[in-house]
Parts: structure tokens; C-alpha cells; sequence
């Protein structure tokens, strides 16, 4: 079964992991990018930063509601980056489909949908960057890097969610071989149930981060910061080759 981790209390600025950043001066490449998946007629877009000398790629899965642009996933991605990961922000929604209506509300949490399209990115990232490659999903997104890391077991090396519905994910959950990392405000009861349900369930190497005194989307002072170096952590241990 799974364990919480005591919480740090150092500021994000002085965690460890930030010696070991990407040497000063050093520009990483930057770019917009365009993935075509699988019955999308327009390409899904997508942010992809990618430091020198990066050891691995981590392709964020966005929760209903949100984008490429989430505040709270770039100032992630930002710390990965600045632990020599490259990031790729992805919309598993186009433009059109993101248009207010019932249409885009059902596809918000068509997991199978979603997990479809964020393979075709991993299958896309494999020639573009050839990296190793781990996954971030918040929210729906986090269930649908769940079932994306069960349909390739040999590309994901790890996933970490954020606030996620792992649940959502089902039966792939035994299926999931990659080490994965779920992280959890102790305020968020009812999504904390279900992340310790979902646990129990994964097929391979697993653990549990429960911030303390953090609610669903991480506002409380410092909070973000822990969501950011535990995954920064998690990813430095499995992900590079």
C-alpha cells in the first residue's frame, strides 16, 4: 500500500534538486508544435521546451476545463526545465472542440479520446525529440496518462498526477506498469479517497504524496511548490536512461 510523504518546508528555490538546473547561460529551444492524432482534422497544439543536454520529455495531460496555458502546469513544466527535462504543454482539445457546449463537456471526460490523442503525441515526440519520456496529467488529464502509460508500456518510464481522477482510468489501472506518483491535497477529501482506491489498483511501483493542508487546485501558500519538486524528484529518479 501506499505512504505519504512528510511535507517539506523549504522553500521551492532551495530544494536540492535546483543545484543540479540546467548551467547558466544555457537557452533551451523553445518552440509551438502541431501533432496530428487520429480523427482530429486540425493538429492538436502544443508548447515544447526542450533544455541542452535534457534527459528526458514530459508530455503534460490537461484536466477538463483547462489548456496548454494552465498557470499551475507551467509553473511545473518550468521547474522540470530548470531540472533538465524537457516539457511539452499539450491541447488534447482543438479549437473547435473547445467551443462552450454539451458537445465539449462530454469530451472533457472521454478518457479513451484523450488517452488516444496523447499517444499520438508520445509516437510523435519518439521521432521528433527522442527523449525518454514520462507524463504529467492534472485532473481528467490524469487518468488519461494512466491509460496512455498501459497502451505503451515500453515508451512512458513514469507519470505523475496532480489533483487527478486515477480512477477514471479503470481496468487500465492494473495494466500500468510505469512507476507512478500521485499527488494529493489533504483538504481535497473526496479526490483523496479516490486517488487511495485507485492506488490499490496500479500494476506496478506506486506512491502517494498528500500535501498538507492543500485543497483540489494547490492555492495555499507554498503548496504548488511541493507539487512541483515532488514531481521533479520522481521524475529525476525513474525517467533518464
Amino acid at each position: 500500500m501506499t505512504s505519504s510523504d512528510r511535507p517539506d518546508r523549504n522553500g521551492l528555490e532551495q530544494a536540492p534538486g535546483d543545484a543540479r538546473s540546467c548551467e547558466v547561460g544555457e537557452v533551451p529551444t523553445r518552440r509551438e508544435v502541431g501533432i496530428a492524432a487520429p480523427g482530429v482534422l486540425q493538429p492538436l497544439a502544443g508548447d515544447l521546451v526542450v533544455p541542452r543536454r535534457a534527459t528526458g520529455l514530459v508530455v503534460f495531460a490537461h484536466g477538463s476545463g483547462s489548456s496548454r496555458h494552465s498557470s499551475r502546469n507551467r509553473a511545473v513544466a518550468e521547474v522540470l526545465q530548470r531540472r533538465g527535462f524537457g516539457t511539452l504543454l499539450l491541447d488534447l482539445l482543438t479549437a473547435d472542440e473547445e467551443q462552450i457546449d454539451l458537445r465539449t463537456r462530454e469530451l472533457r471526460f472521454d478518457v479513451p479520446l484523450l488517452a488516444g490523442r496523447l499517444v499520438a503525441a508520445m509516437d510523435w515526440s519518439q521521432g521528433d525529440v527522442g527523449l525518454p519520456v514520462g507524463l504529467f496529467g492534472a485532473s481528467t488529464g490524469a487518468a488519461a496518462a494512466l491509460v496512455g502509460a498501459a497502451q505503451r508500456p515500453a515508451r512512458v518510464r513514469a507519470v505523475v498526477s496532480r489533483g487527478g481522477r486515477p480512477d477514471l482510468a479503470g481496468d487500465a489501472l492494473a495494466q500500468v506498469t510505469a512507476p507512478t506518483l500521485l499527488v494529493v491535497g489533504g483538504r481535497d477529501e473526496q479526490v483523496l479517497a479516490l486517488n487511495e482506491d485507485a492506488a490499490g489498483r496500479l500494476g506496478g511501483e506506486h506512491r502517494m504524496h498528500v500535501v498538507p493542508g492543500a485543497s483540489h487546485l494547490f492555492p495555499e501558500p507554498g503548496a504548488l511548490e511541493q507539487v512541483a519538486r515532488s514531481a521533479a524528484d520522481w521524475f529525476e529518479t525513474h525517467l533518464p536512461a
